[in-house]
């Protein structure tokens, strides 16, 4: 083919002397385009609704009360652009070997990717024409093009800035904004996957992007072309037909750690286990998250269990997670080793203990969310909480919190279960408020209750700047974390775990809480508020707690059970506990 025609309108172009063309119509010309040296009379509409280029360029002249713009950079010059303006006004224009270079080179319309998009229809003849290819390789040289040379605005669902709308005074209507790196992801989301894909390897061909960029790209793509997927879930029944495209995505995702937010992994994750796109595509998703895991959030962790579980959620890839996080350490202290190197500092890769800390806590507010699961083995939970359980939390509270919930929604769970969940959480490091709340909570063991209400009054007494109030022995050793002598092996401590106390009782604890609280302050703490204290822990409830161990002729000093916070504490020998005064609700 020698000549092709584009075009049906009757070419009205006219030229006055060297130096003017203009299209011969009764309609005024409303702007004037200058190249070189020639002035282009021409009409807005026909042009700004073909190029992107002249509606920026226009808009800075309306800002500066001109009605001219200059563009004699382009290729090919005043004859190019001539070529161009017809076509944006339907005219017949005839492209031959002399100016379809001149031609293409000028052409930087807004439509140029719809124009790739369009070439599905005329498979495979425009594969093999190479057509295809070409495209590809322009849009992504676009894409690679340094960002001072872009003239750029935001286009579909980005919100316009006021300097953009002309709204801003102070700019007189200019547009002076920086372009970004990613200005071009939301453009390339209207490719259909296929063509997305191979853009997407070309640019990242290219090497001249950051991953960042590119997966900034994959996000935009992902949350247009997957409906749902911002809420975590893909909102449609049909899985096959999205799971191409989530797999691509994946496919595509950049190496380097960081390259893309967590949450938009976890997402990712959520959506190939929709599709089904099979346990290794699920396990390489699950341990890029898990390198960056301090990132989530809980919401993002809540990964719906697939179907035939009977639990709510997926705990075991949240498992997989904290073990690829806490592996982050290992592996680098491995390579330090290997090195023989000692290092005061951290070595690249080494989790900082901001992070683990995060992690942590991330955890404690996962466990709180999944407790509400009646189906929840207590083995899922307990293990996932003592994966974190060497990272030092200044507060123990959201622990706690989760340990509730768990007896809540769990009241048939047996007392060695009960004792082992109690276990997870250290009593000295709830703050006031959960402290004041766990003596009043009914779900708790007594013995937990009144360690929390031992250490709440040693707080109170050194806030004060008293010394530690003088409690008997046998509170002392409950709270000493020393190891059982032989002659108590045989104590019957599940007893004392399965203790509840009645509601009388929880409320005069509950008040001598608030007593202390109130004597922090003085120059110490009241005599009376001691007194009361000690007659207290000798009361009903205690005798409660140790009537077992006196009926066995035990001396009360003999026991030096071990901390309630002790995450290592070993399994006490027990004989057969009493019958229960209270079932746990």
């Amino acid at each position: 083919m020698k000549f092709m025609k584009l075009g049906s309108k009757p070419d009205s172009f006219q030229t006055e002397g060297n130096s003017v063309r203009y299209v011969a119509t009764e309609l005024a010309t409303d702007i004037i385009v200058n190249v070189g040296d020639i002035k282009f009379y021409l009409h807005k509409f026909p042009l700004l609704s073909k190029s992107a280029h002249l509606q920026n360029l226009v808009t800075i002249a309306n800002g500066e009360n001109s009605d001219e713009v200059d563009i004699s950079d382009i290729p090919g010059g005043p004859s190019a652009y001539e070529i161009c303006a017809k076509f944006c006004y339907g005219m017949t224009v005839t492209l031959n070997a002399y100016n379809v270079v001149a031609a293409r080179c000028a052409a930087d319309w807004k439509d140029s990717i719809i124009v790739l998009q369009t070439t599905r229809s005329f498979l495979p003849l425009s594969e093999e024409l190479k057509v295809i290819s070409h495209c590809i390789h322009a849009v992504a040289t676009k894409a690679c093009v340094d960002v001072s040379k872009v003239n750029w605005s935001y286009s579909y669902n980005r919100k316009k800035l006021p300097e953009e709308n002309g709204n801003d005074p102070n700019l007189n209507g200019l547009r002076n904004r920086l372009v970004p790196t990613d200005w071009w992801v939301e453009d390339l989301c209207e490719l259909e996957i296929g063509l997305y894909k191979r853009v997407l390897v070309t640019i990242q061909t290219k090497g001249t992007l950051s991953d960042e960029v590119i997966g900034e790209g994959l996000k935009a793509y992902a949350y247009r072309r997957l409906p749902g997927f911002s809420k975590g879930m893909i909102q449609c029944g049909d899985a096959a037909k999205y799971r191409s495209t989530v797999d691509t995505i994946v496919w595509l995702l950049p190496t380097e750690r960081g390259s893309v937010p967590c949450s938009f992994l976890l997402k990712l994750l959520k959506a190939a286990i929709y599709v089904d796109l099979g346990d290794a595509i699920k396990g390489q998703l699950i341990r890029r998250i898990g390198q960056q895991l301090e990132e989530a959030s809980v919401n993002d962790l809540l990964i719906h269990a697939g179907e035939g579980e009977n639990m709510m959620y997926d705990v075991d890839a949240v498992k997989k997670m904290v073990e690829e996080f806490l592996m982050r350490d290992q592996i680098a202290k491995l390579e330090s080793e290997e090195d023989h190197e000692v290092q005061e500092i951290r070595k690249p890769g080494i989790l900082s203990d901001a992070s683990k800390l995060m992690v942590a806590k991330l955890i404690d507010g996962y466990l709180a969310e999944i407790a509400k699961d009646p189906n929840l083995p207590l083995l899922k939970f307990v293990e996932l909480a003592e994966m974190v359980s060497g990272v030092s939390r200044p507060a123990h509270d959201a622990l706690y919190r989760a340990v509730d919930m768990y007896l809540k929604e769990h009241p048939g769970i047996s007392k060695s279960e009960r004792k082992r969940i109690c276990k997870l959480m250290d009593c000295k490091k709830l703050s006031a408020e959960a402290c004041m709340h766990a003596v009043q909570n009914d779900r708790l063991p007594l013995r937990v209750v009144v360690q929390v209400l031992f250490f709440e009054q040693v707080r109170v007494a050194a806030s004060s700047g008293s010394s530690t109030p003088d409690l008997p022995k046998s509170i002392r050793d409950l709270n000493n974390g020393s190891q059982r002598s032989s002659r108590s092996a045989n104590t019957n401590t599940e007893g004392d775990w399965d203790v509840v106390a009645t509601a009388e009782e929880l409320k005069a604890l509950k008040e001598e809480v608030a007593s202390l609280r109130l004597a922090n302050g003085r120059n110490g703490v009241d005599k009376a508020v001691n007194n009361k204290m000690r007659g207290m822990l000798k009361s009903k409830i205690l005798t409660k707690l140790w009537s077992s161990k006196g009926e066995k002729g035990e001396n009360s000093g003999s026991d030096s059970s071990e901390s309630l916070g002790s995450a290592n504490m070993e399994e006490a020998k027990s004989t057969p506990s009493r019958n229960r005064m209270h079932s746990v609700s």
